[in-house]
């Protein structure tokens, strides 16, 4: 229709929403050959995990559904609020499919709340959706409130290059280990904080938010 407006288009390989207005520069497209790896969008930090993913060379999308979780050769569980991503897990009908797809061996990042919800148990009264798999209990908000909340630089094992930075908001911790599978390959007041079972990772902070892709560098490596 006359005097209509039409939107000039901008890659969402190169681009996640809002970023340009900021002023902040495009990521080189990846390879084509490059890992497909999904966030779970449904809530939380996912144009952080976005962006991240990108400057580290993954072909990197949003996972809302059913059919999108069965193409991605990882994912990433951000953090945000445990509890209301496990709600919409079983709203939207995928609970169930990202279980499979965790049994049967997927690479999965999760971080903050993410670790939540892989984890097999919580410390915790109140039952809440989990996607399991992480042979862990873990507590949430261990480390404090929103006002507890801060940055850190530690040492990862496996991560080359000195300490990384991250930050600990409203973070969770194990409180134990499970299985003998699983590796400890960090630990903030002698807590665990990054944990690796085969394909799975976990973290009690927030890597995507400082800056420092390294772990989810390693993460792509293994999708």
């Amino acid at each position: 229709m006359s005097g209509s407006f039409v939107p000039e288009r901008w890659s969402a390989e190169r681009w996640v929403p809002g970023e340009r207005l900021t002023g902040a520069t495009s990521v080189p497209a990846s390879a084509p050959d490059a890992p497909l790896v999904g966030v779970l969008a449904l809530q939380g930090d996912v144009l952080e995990h976005l962006r991240a993913l990108r400057r580290v060379g993954a072909r990197a999308v949003q996972v809302k559904s059913a059919a999108q979780l069965a193409e991605v050769d990882g994912l990433v569980l951000p953090g945000g609020e445990s509890t209301t991503i496990g709600k919409l897990l079983v709203r939207f009908a995928l609970l169930d499919h990202l279980r499979a797809r965790v049994a049967t061996g997927m690479p999965v990042l999760g971080t903050c709340a993410g670790m939540i919800l892989l984890s097999d148990e919580l410390d915790q009264d109140e039952p809440q959706p989990l996607v399991g798999g992480l042979h862990v209990r873990t507590r949430r908000n261990a480390f404090g409130r929103q006002l507890e909340s801060f940055d850190a630089r530690i040492e990862v094992a496996g991560i080359d290059g000195g300490p990384m930075d991250v930050s600990f908001i409203r973070a969770p911790r194990v409180v134990a280990v499970l299985g003998s599978d699983v590796e400890v390959l960090a630990r903030v007041e002698d807590a665990p904080v990054v944990v690796r079972q085969g394909a799975i990772w976990a973290t009690a902070f927030h890597p995507e938010v400082t800056g420092d892709d390294r772990l989810h560098a390693a993460f792509v490596a293994t999708a």
